[in-house]
């Protein structure tokens, strides 16, 4: 009897120990594939990249004789200095940060008193408003282009900084509600509280709300000023002019007197996308943390 229970005891473990084993060996084939699914991505958001890196550092002779991924054989970092200097590139980051900064400040606030008025307000027509913003959203902007243009050149706007402040200051979808997520957080009392103090709703909205708002302004900052920074057609409908060049027209500039030095080109293409990407390492915990405010209700 003894040895019966001794035997069906081993067993027991025996299944245990296999038990454990399996879902240890699950445990790492997931977390394995999950780093080749991860690495996957990498390498494939990194693969373009690469020969354009490998490309900067070649002289021509090599761009055209050698393979994409081939390492350059010789360094040229000279490539660097000509594509920031004789491509005109330091006015290209002058106007790009001069639009940007005027034009982020005019959207982020005209963004956030709508979401204000949208979120706290009950009015006639809120639902239009509000379905009137995702529409123009499905319209693409490639469409509008001939009106634009009739509405600044009407305005003498042509070819000034003007035309871009302008057309990048108004407000959308996206950071409107980034903003009235944000917003389900801020409690209606403290506006209640304010108001039996006397306070207007312009005062409660620049004093209490706006300030309680940053977290989500900096994510709409962060996302309008990244498409205002890659953003081509703009600047090259509206501001042809050389001396008004963005950061964009300043690398498609290129294609005139350097439209065989493939290896210029690269070098500019790789300035160019170093701030982003700087910014984007330096700046990505408000960018998600921004993007999931008010996802969850409490």
């Amino acid at each position: 009897m003894q040895e019966l229970i001794l035997s069906d005891n081993h067993n027991i473990n025996k299944t245990k120990t296999r038990q454990e084993t399996a879902k240890v060996i699950s445990k790492y084939f997931f977390l394995s594939l999950k780093y080749v699914i991860l690495g996957l991505f990498v390498i494939t958001v990194f693969l373009p990249i690469i020969p354009i890196l490998f490309g900067s550092l070649k002289d021509g002779n090599e761009f055209f004789a050698s393979g994409v991924l081939d390492f350059p054989k010789s360094w040229k970092w000279n490539n660097y200095k000509t594509a920031f200097i004789d491509g005109n590139m330091l006015t290209g980051f002058i106007n790009t940060l001069i639009i940007m900064i005027v034009s982020l400040a005019v959207s982020v606030l005209t963004g956030a008193m709508t979401s204000y008025v949208l979120h706290r307000f009950v009015f006639k027509g809120q639902k239009v408003v509000k379905n009137l913003f995702l529409l123009a959203t499905l319209i693409p902007n490639i469409t509008n282009n001939i009106a634009t243009f009739q509405i600044i050149s009407w305005l003498n706007l042509f070819n000034t900084r003007w035309a871009g402040i302008l057309l990048f200051s108004g407000t959308d979808i996206i950071s409107v509600y980034i903003m009235m997520q944000f917003l389900d957080s801020i409690s209606k009392s403290m506006d209640e509280s304010a108001m039996i103090d006397g306070a207007s709703y312009l005062r409660i909205f620049l004093v209490i709300i706006f300030p309680l708002l940053m977290p989500a302004i900096i994510t709409v900052f962060i996302i309008k000023g990244v498409a205002i920074y890659n953003d081509f057609v703009t600047p090259f409908l509206f501001m042809p002019s050389p001396d008004l060049a963005m950061i964009s027209t300043a690398l498609y500039n290129f294609k005139g007197p350097f439209a065989a030095s493939w290896e210029i080109i690269s070098a500019g293409v790789i300035l160019i996308t170093l701030p982003m990407l700087a910014s984007f390492v330096v700046m990505q915990k408000w960018i998600y943390n921004g993007l999931v405010m008010g996802s969850v209700k409490e």
